[in-house]
């Protein structure tokens, strides 16, 4: 078996139904991969992309340069740009422990529980009931 060079850190991040495998290698200068497409070209809008590079730009969280490849399943480009978000910061603490005040203070860490609620039976959707009828 080969051995490779190069260490990675890997976490994961949920958000709905996207799931996010996340990887950090330390580089010379940062670059975003998901689903093997540079971060621009897989998340259509800017603010998907602010999104994502928001725990990077982190103050006082002595962040350095990394090269981030992400794996992403299921949802939607927002839940599925706020999975990575969540996975990088797992992984940037799971590297350096000192970090987790900076970030866990910024709001990055926490994972957001809302998902959608079950249809049930006899009504339209999750709560929106047929109308009421007399007769």
């Amino acid at each position: 078996m080969a051995t490779t060079s190069t260490r990675y850190i890997e976490a994961i991040g949920r958000r709905k139904t996207s799931t996010a495998r996340v990887r950090l290698t330390p580089a010379k200068e940062t670059t975003i991969i998901v689903n093997d497409k540079k971060l621009t070209d897989y998340f259509p809008h800017v603010s998907l992309h602010k999104d994502v590079q928001s725990v990077l730009d982190t103050k006082d969280a002595g962040i350095e340069h990394y090269t981030i490849t992400a794996k992403v399943l299921g949802g939607g480009t927002s839940s599925q740009a706020e999975a990575i978000r969540l996975g990088i910061a797992r992984a940037l603490v799971k590297e350096k422990a000192d970090r987790r005040i900076e970030l866990k203070k910024a709001g990055f860490l926490k994972r957001d529980p809302r998902s959608v609620e079950r249809k049930k039976f006899g009504l339209l959707k999750a709560r929106k009931r047929p109308a009421w009828s007399k007769r």
